[in-house]
């Protein structure tokens, strides 16, 4: 382990910092990943590692660089295209976070103009909402350690990337290509830039 004690120290650890509203917890399945409550606590922690005289060092994926690039993730996009939009989604206001339930598990929602610009593309956003499964959310990416767009929508978006060619699916991988026409897409529709592997 990085912390150098055990998974029963570091679950009461991480218990008490809950609790006292320090981190944040997204449950996915049988994992938790933590995360800082907000850039209070962040500020607060990188004072407290200068005073220490600490270095922190830098996540680095050891994911071949087709799969880190573009991945499906079960049935939605994954890699650093699915990170990056799905923070370009969150930038420009069209995914919002939807009401706490009982698990604390929070999922998205989207707002007008996020209804409004995916609708445009084709996503057919009150069909994708009725399926029985859940709508949006937040799926952690393995070889990024940040949010992906999951859920139906995550779903009908990939969709869409297929059907546009925007990406194109391995036969034999989950690595998806993204094309020169997903690259000027995504450029001039969001913003994005999306570097050959």
């Amino acid at each position: 382990m990085v912390a150098e004690v055990s998974p029963s120290t570091t679950s009461v650890h991480l218990d008490r910092l809950k609790k006292a509203h320090l981190v944040n917890v997204l449950v996915q399945g049988k994992h938790r990943f933590y995360s800082l409550a907000g850039p209070d606590v962040a500020r607060a922690l990188e004072g407290l590692s200068v005073l220490a005289g600490g270095s922190r060092v830098k996540f680095v994926s050891s994911a071949p660089s087709r799969l880190r690039v573009a991945r499906t993730c079960y049935d939605h996009l994954a890699g650093i295209l699915g990170v990056l939009l799905h923070d370009r989604f969150r930038t420009l206001g069209w995914l919002s976070v939807g009401s706490k339930s009982k698990k604390k598990d929070e999922g998205y929602d989207l707002t007008l103009e996020g209804t409004k610009a995916l609708e445009s593309l084709g996503i057919q956003v009150e069909a994708t909402r009725a399926l029985r499964r859940r709508f949006a959310c937040a799926c952690v990416d393995w070889s990024e350690r940040r949010p992906h767009l999951g859920g139906a929508l995550g779903a009908a978006l990939l969709n869409v990337a297929l059907k546009r060619k925007w990406v194109i699916q391995d036969l034999d991988s989950r690595a998806l290509d993204v094309t020169r026409v997903g690259r000027r897409e995504l450029l001039s529709r969001f913003g994005l830039q999306v570097l050959r592997d």
